[in-house]
């Protein structure tokens, strides 16, 4: 049985994405739930200048938050979800991408390849996935395949026969403007109940450990080609399904193949730096909650 200590907030499994924190990399997560942006968030205040540095791609709800404006400033992306916004969603990717990444210096991109919460889309995928002849999946659904081409087309440097464009004699720098690695992350919540966004500003569950699992991929090992690279992306949230499967049975994700014991490192932070967190919640909450009085008494 695995055992934290009860300061404990998050156990992180499976690769140590420190070794890459200073590299471009892109970051694919399943969906549960609004507090799976706070998980990560905190997950990444121990990795270096990455917090600092990255961008995320987040469903347009947030824009409306109490970080929203701060999400604004910071350049990141809110893409709106549906059918009848999907290209025009890409095509406004890509712009931003292009506008935003290079220019202020990112080095990670988060992104939620599934499309929407697990609740909301695991009807619908489950019914694709039928028809199609593919896996029957519970703890996650089949990823899109859209977000994640554009970000490969417009962040991978360019490549020739397999190496940077122009030959080694620019290797170091095509790296230091190109995604070399893919971050496969997948969040557990115990008995498969995520955390939402009120009950991390209002903390009213019972304290709860989250564990969080990585797999690092060169980026060049990931194909381009859009056929291959939605089968691609079908195997690494099948895998997730069966990390799943097993956390949720055994309380612990399995070991990597080969190995017979799962490498966990439990991440702990200073209660103070949590306390000002938290008082920054609540401010940024009361300014927005003031905002809208003024607003209203101003309108009506």
């Amino acid at each position: 049985m695995h055992k934290v200590s009860v300061d404990t907030l998050v156990v992180e499994w499976g690769d140590d994405v420190k070794a890459v924190s200073e590299d471009e990399a892109m970051v694919l997560v399943n969906h549960q739930a609004t507090g799976d942006v706070c998980t990560l968030m905190m997950c990444l205040q121990d990795k270096g200048t990455v917090v600092r540095q990255m961008m995320w791609l987040m469903d347009h709800i947030f824009k409306y938050t109490n970080f929203g404006i701060v999400s604004l400033i910071h350049g990141d992306f809110f893409i709106r979800q549906g059918r009848t916004h999907r290209d025009q969603q890409l095509v406004l990717l890509k712009d931003h991408l292009e506008k935003y990444y290079r220019s202020r210096n990112r080095k990670w991109i988060v992104l939620f390849p599934e499309g929407g919460f697990l609740r909301k889309r695991r009807e619908t995928s489950q019914a694709f996935a039928k028809k199609n002849n593919l896996p029957f999946l519970k703890h996650v659904t089949l990823p899109r395949l859209g977000a994640t081409q554009v970000i490969l087309k417009t962040l991978v440097a360019p490549q020739e026969n397999g190496t940077p464009a122009g030959g080694d004699a620019v290797i170091k720098e095509s790296k230091a403007k190109g995604l070399q690695w893919v971050i496969d992350t997948t969040i557990a919540y115990p008995k498969g109940e995520p955390i939402d966004i009120q009950t991390w500003i209002l903390g009213y569950r019972q304290p709860t450990v989250t564990h969080v699992h990585y797999r690092i991929f060169p980026v060049k090992d990931v194909p381009a080609e859009p056929e291959a690279l939605t089968n691609w992306l079908y195997q690494r949230f099948i895998e997730k399904e069966d990390l799943l499967t097993h956390f949720y049975e055994t309380g612990a994700f399995p070991p990597p193949k080969g190995q017979t014991k799962a490498i966990s490192r439990e991440m702990t932070l200073s209660n103070l730096w949590l306390v000002g967190i938290q008082s920054l919640a609540f401010l940024s909450g009361g300014m927005w909650y003031c905002i809208f009085q003024y607003l209203y008494h101003c309108l009506f």
